[in-house]
């Protein structure tokens, strides 16, 4: 009778025998991080209010013009973001629209260090602005 050893031994013969590799091609990874225009460090958003964020849309590469994003709000604390992940300001809008309108929620924290973070394939941040 065949041991067990021989028997995974032929099957690994007959595996690599039928087995073919495909070759590997390296693939060139495009981040793109659109510079934020509004809101600026003198910026004040009032909670319940109606405001745009802009951006950038000068260098969009090919490959992102159909890209969609995310706006959320945050704020600069302890060296981190603190990103309201679960309550999106916008979401599934045109990167390439250079802009996207939302109202501010009305239980936002007033505050005087706010960001929004802009995610297309990439996160960019907006200066520190308020929130009154």
């Amino acid at each position: 009778m065949f041991s067990i050893v021989t028997i995974f031994s032929i099957f690994s013969a007959l595996l690599l025998a039928f087995s073919t590799a495909a070759p590997v091609h390296p693939v060139e990874l495009l981040a793109w991080s659109p510079t934020i225009l509004s809101p600026t460090p003198l910026t004040s958003w009032p909670r319940g209010s109606m405001q745009t964020v802009t951006w950038a849309t000068n260098n969009v590469p090919a490959e992102k013009m159909n890209s969609t994003g995310l706006l959320l709000l945050g704020y600069l604390e302890n060296d981190s973001e603190n990103l309201d992940i679960k309550h999106p300001l916008a979401v599934d809008f045109p990167i390439i629209s250079g802009e996207v309108a939302f109202t501010v929620p009305e239980n936002a924290t007033v505050r005087s260090n706010a960001i929004i973070v802009l995610f297309g394939d990439s996160g960019n941040a907006s200066p520190e602005f308020c929130i009154v």
